[in-house]
């Protein structure tokens, strides 16, 4: 029997109400994990002011490539920005970690019948983190790969990669037989994947529109409220993906 999209929606929303309140902890949580190590290892007042001298450097090079920009830069200003970029990357990458973990653990136990709250889901995932960010770490490194070449083979490799999470936590396979069963699976079904997506990546470019009319005083609340919100539309689609997943597997 075919899977309705309508059907599909209604119960991904129906789950999606009824555990709104562990979803809405979760994002927040990883939001703050991820805005905590940030402005944790985030470069001192002193060398971002040596950072901000690079500024100067884009303006006055328009038109140059990257290579030459970097080569302009002085051997400190490179350091910087090595460190910041690892460390926005380590920091994003962990919080997308914690919260597809966090996520398919709270669908899982759901599932089971169990009423949990944030802290059992947290301790529940723990033991799926350590493939789980080997799995995100390599698909987010495709991902941005395609997107380097060129935008449309950066969203085929996320359609193909994107049952990977809640294929790894089912079965002890490799991970490479993991997104191979992935992209199989997502080009199957495309009809029911591509236009959710298509909608989930369109709502975080209005989400980051919108915020950017925003003005509050404290930078850090406004990043606080984005990556929260960030995180919920991650949330729900995972919620989705789960759902389909879960039909796909019982059909």
């Amino acid at each position: 029997m075919p899977i309705v999209a309508n059907i599909l929606y209604r119960d991904s929303f129906n789950f999606a109400r009824s555990q709104l309140f562990n979803i809405l902890l979760l994002a927040l949580l990883t939001a703050l994990i991820t805005i905590i190590l940030n402005q944790t290892f985030t470069p001192d007042a002193e060398q971002l002011k040596i950072l901000g001298t690079v500024k100067n450097n884009f303006e006055s090079l328009k038109g140059v490539g990257i290579k030459e920009i970097a080569r302009s830069m002085t051997p400190e200003q490179q350091m910087i920005l090595l460190k910041l970029s690892a460390v926005t990357a380590f920091s994003t990458l962990l919080g997308n970690v914690l919260l597809i973990g966090t996520m398919l653990s709270l669908m899982i136990l759901v599932s089971q019948g169990y009423h949990v709250n944030v802290w059992q889901i947290v301790i529940f995932s723990l033991s799926t983190l350590p493939r789980l960010s080997l799995l995100i770490f390599i698909c987010t490194l495709f991902i941005q790969f395609g997107l380097t070449l060129f935008i449309l083979p950066g969203i085929v490799i996320a359609l193909a990669v994107s049952l990977t999470p809640m294929i790894i936590t089912n079965k002890k396979i490799r991970i490479s037989t993991v997104i191979k069963s992935s992209a199989k699976l997502a080009f199957t079904n495309m009809r029911l994947i591509a236009p959710t997506m298509i909608l989930w990546f369109s709502a975080k470019l209005l989400l980051l529109l919108l915020i950017s009319y925003i003005v509050i005083s404290t930078p850090i609340i406004i990043d606080i409220i984005l990556s929260t919100l960030d995180n919920l539309l991650s949330a729900l689609l995972l919620v989705y993906l789960f759902r389909l997943h879960m039909l796909l597997h019982n059909s």
